[in-house]
């Protein structure tokens, strides 16, 4: 499989760490991987942001763990917040787990299904 990242010259450039878009060239599988909610193994949904970001990044990783691949295979990443407040928390705990990775993401502002949940992250991957 080939990725090559695209940040074209005539559009902005990315307000982050992240791709404008991603081409994707000979994968032989994808994987859609669900909204991840930051509820643990065990049911409990931690209270603080940035716990409960490293809860579902953590749930996005068993399930890319779970089809046999890694964050190195994400290609596409949406993310969904709860309020504004949390986009610095959110970058800091994003960067602690995509370290130099830059997939094509989104980050949308919206309710979320449980309002215990502060966020629910949604992935592509392609290997």
């Amino acid at each position: 499989m080939e990725k090559r990242t695209i940040n074209a010259a005539d559009a902005p450039a990315p307000a982050g760490t992240y791709s404008q878009a991603i081409e994707v060239r000979n994968a032989t599988r994808t994987l859609y991987v669900s909204g991840q909610i930051p509820v643990a193994v065990d049911g409990t949904v931690p209270t603080a942001f940035a716990d409960q970001a490293r809860v579902a990044w953590q749930n996005v990783v068993a399930q890319l763990h779970a089809a046999g691949m890694t964050l190195d295979d994400l290609v596409k990443v949406t993310i969904f917040l709860s309020d504004r407040r949390y986009i610095p928390e959110y970058r800091q705990v994003r960067s602690e787990f995509l370290g130099e990775r830059r997939p094509a993401l989104t980050c949308i502002i919206t309710g979320i299904f449980d309002t215990a949940w502060l966020l629910e992250i949604e992935a592509v991957a392609c290997a």
